[in-house]
């Protein structure tokens, strides 16, 4: 199969980490693999030269980026005309809302080919006010009459699918997990030592790591309310923002106004190409988000062993099982309490939750996994068409 493979950017967000993942193998199988894609935001990385260090076309789509601006779109929908007619795919897949919008538009030019689409989450609601919603939701379920096949990262999302009546046709919907190489952080076993050394933790210091990037979405601030409930009674507990975004400076600012002592155990450290030094240190993952699909940050924590307090939203948790991997929660109080019962556990838990969360995702989210889902999701609508020719 020739695979068009359309995304807005390739940050280090989970739509281009499991592209990374799952494109080298559909490659290996002999398929003809062709990335697409804008340029990420100062702040955010760039996996452009990963793809093409295994082996995958890679090729910048000029004006496809986050945001609204019309004359970029329009220049980003031109060049992917030219380079889809050029490619001739069999399968042209989108990810996520920009892309998605521009991608399926763009894949006109080839009517043969099949178009699939992935929501990684989605912005249909609690993003925008009423009116965009509603404007967001009737633009989707336009493309989806003409999409193959609708993939959601989980069942939640595509629950929501079904819900807000993006989808009509139930029959186009397929659930595919997020798979990625797992076996970086399956081998964790060990503190690396070097975050420690960066924020000035010590051996015996509490280290909770907030992953992914600084946006309202997240709720940044969530988390460091979460810290200042639990600061004074945990003298050794410090908190780690690992990500970069427009919420910087509402996190910088935030930080500033911690009493000292606090400061003093407050970090950020911005986005990480290398996240097994940053999994390897710390020693519980914090997701705060008020919308989620099913975020690949966790699915690293899991396979690096360490619990996960989070909001009980998206997919989260088909990956965290309540009290038994990680702990859900709905306000500050409750996410603090979460965290609280993982500082005064004893060692021993911590043991037996890595090997429960491990088990959990290295059945259902590796890279493999996630290029046998995909590969199964093409054939079918390839198969498809066959049939009604």
């Amino acid at each position: 199969m020739r695979i068009a493979r359309i995304l807005t950017r390739l940050n280090l967000g989970g739509p281009a980490r499991q592209a990374l993942a799952a494109d080298p193998l559909l490659a290996q199988r002999g398929h003809e693999v062709r990335v697409f894609a804008g340029t990420p935001s100062k702040g955010e990385g760039d996996l452009f030269d990963a793809f093409r260090a295994r082996g995958i076309q890679v090729e910048r789509v000029p004006g496809l980026a986050r945001g609204l601006k019309l004359a970029g779109e329009l220049r980003a929908l031109h060049a992917l005309r030219r380079a889809l007619k050029s490619f001739a795919p069999d399968i042209v897949h989108t990810h996520a809302s920009k892309a998605g919008a521009i991608g399926r538009r763009a894949a006109r030019v080839v009517p043969a080919a099949r178009r699939v689409h992935t929501f990684h989450g989605h912005v249909l609601e609690g993003y925008f006010g009423e009116t965009l919603s509603r404007g967001i939701a009737a633009l989707e379920r336009r493309l989806a009459r003409e999409t193959d096949r609708i993939v959601a990262v989980s069942h939640a999302t595509a629950d929501d699918l079904l819900r807000l009546q993006v989808v009509a046709d139930e029959a186009k919907l397929v659930v595919v997990h997020p798979g990625i190489d797992l076996d970086p952080c399956l081998a964790i076993r060990a503190r690396d030592g070097a975050l420690r050394r960066l924020i000035g933790a010590d051996e015996d210091d509490f280290v909770i790591g907030v992953i992914g990037r600084l946006a309202p979405v997240k709720r940044p601030e969530w988390a460091l309310d979460v810290f200042e409930l639990l600061a004074v009674r945990y003298p050794r507990l410090h908190l780690v923002f690992v990500g970069d975004g427009d919420q910087r400076g509402l996190v910088e600012r935030r930080i500033a106004a911690l009493a000292p002592e606090q400061q003093r155990r407050a970090h950020l450290i911005g986005a990480r190409g290398d996240m097994i030094p940053v999994l390897a240190d710390i020693d519980l993952v914090l997701l705060t988000s008020r919308s989620e699909g099913l975020p690949v940050a966790l699915i690293e924590a899991a396979a690096a062993g360490k619990p996960v307090v989070a909001t009980n939203v998206g997919g989260v948790s088909e990956i965290v099982m309540h009290e038994r991997t990680g702990w859900l929660g709905g306000s500050v109080d409750e996410l603090a309490y979460g965290v609280s019962q993982y500082l005064d556990a004893p060692a021993g838990l911590f043991h037996s939750l890595a090997v429960r969360t491990r088990l959990r995702v290295e059945t259902r989210h590796s890279a493999k996994l996630l290029a046998d889902r995909l590969e199964a999701v093409y054939r079918s609508v390839l198969e498809e068409r066959s049939c009604a020719s």
